[in-house]
């Protein structure tokens, strides 16, 4: 590159959920200490939850109009095409105009458009893969891509192995160290600190069937001297608020400490999108995996069953909920040696550099 260091212009693409958006702020923000004078925008769908979350970090960002292709005939899906052709065109007047040095793409229906026109105009573009299986964006863009960070073994079955760098996903850098954390965590909370604590995950948005099995089982869950921080999400927070004025619950939309629930965790109920099994690795806590069954290529599903093969984790489908869950659960509880094991073994599959090995080869692209 003939652009001075210091004046590199960067764009970046995620969006959907907050497993796209997180680690593309992870990486503009660890882009920015390095190179302080450089100028970021991001490019999201218009109508996600990247338009407010990416500005709120401190970021530029565009809105394209753009959504997923459904895979049965619908009204949306008939909309597909014009909306792909507004966001290529538009996506063409933003490159022309921020003239960027590097694109990057974290997945997600925008960061198709734009890296497709970025690598068209031979800007290097990197893509960083989240999850164990991955979607169809990145396996069109991947051709075109000069990296591909990925979080997973075995992806040289979708991409092209020479451009493969496994690194992990980006988190945030506050979950470092959670298990120093555990008394000033539980005071946060203001939690008993004889009683076992569970913090239930479903999301930014909430998980429905992992709602509906917490509202079942909360007598069940109190017989077993269990207290709860249940992250409900924003899409279930009025339904399931009442809870929270019950006791041993606590109901929340949103957690923004999430370094302190994990340290008040003993036992952690998620679901399995890429971010989420990222920071539980880090974390190092016993994990019962729910994969949400709705999620394209069932990839939740194959993000989880890469740690429970290493006996990492515990996972239950959703359709055996029913059967399985009090029993899979109390015998859980009833283990601490179970609980440190499933600690330990997750732990030893972080990969806690991710966000800087990802930025050493965007830097090398930079630079090359």
């Amino acid at each position: 590159m003939n652009r001075k260091s210091n004046s590199y212009r960067i764009i970046l693409s995620g969006g959907g959920t907050g497993g796209h958006i997180y680690p593309a702020i992870a990486i503009a923000n660890e882009l920015k200490m390095r190179f302080p004078d450089a100028e970021f925008l991001f490019v999201g769908a218009k109508d996600r939850m990247e338009m407010e979350k990416v500005p709120h970090a401190g970021y530029e960002i565009k809105g394209l109009w753009i959504s997923g292709f459904q895979r049965k005939l619908t009204l949306k899906n008939l909309m597909f095409p014009f909306k792909l052709i507004s966001s290529l065109w538009n996506a063409r007047k933003i490159i022309k105009s921020f003239k960027p040095d590097i694109a990057i793409g974290t997945g997600g229906f925008a960061s198709g458009p734009l890296l497709q026109v970025a690598a068209s105009n031979n800007i290097p573009c990197l893509i960083q893969e989240q999850n164990s299986y991955p979607g169809i964006t990145n396996k069109i863009l991947a051709k075109k891509t000069k990296k591909i960070c990925v979080a997973y073994d075995g992806l040289e079955r979708f991409f092209p192995k020479d451009k493969i760098i496994k690194t992990g996903n980006p988190v945030r850098q506050g979950l470092l160290g959670v298990e120093d954390k555990t008394v000033e965590a539980k005071d946060a909370f203001d939690l008993k600190h004889g009683k076992h604590t569970l913090l239930v995950l479903g999301g930014s948005l909430g998980a429905r069937r992992v709602n509906e099995l917490i509202e079942k089982e909360l007598d069940f869950l109190d017989t077993q001297n269990v207290q709860i921080i249940w992250q409900c999400g924003k899409l279930y927070y009025q339904q399931y608020k009442i809870y929270g004025n019950t006791k041993n619950v606590q109901v929340y939309e949103f957690l923004n400490n999430m370094d302190l629930a994990y340290a008040a965790a003993d036992i952690v109920i998620s679901r399995a999108g890429a971010s989420s099994v990222s920071e539980l690795c880090i974390v190092g806590k016993p994990v019962i995996f729910i994969p949400s069954p709705n999620v394209a290529e069932d990839h939740q599903t194959k993000n989880a069953m890469a740690i429970v093969n290493k006996n990492a984790a515990l996972l239950i489908k959703e359709e055996d909920l029913e059967a399985d869950f009090e029993n899979k659960f109390s015998q859980l509880i009833a283990s601490s040696e179970k609980q440190k094991e499933l600690g330990e073994n997750i732990k030893k599959l972080a990969l806690v550099n991710a966000t800087k090995d990802i930025v050493d080869e965007v830097e090398k692209l930079l630079k090359g």
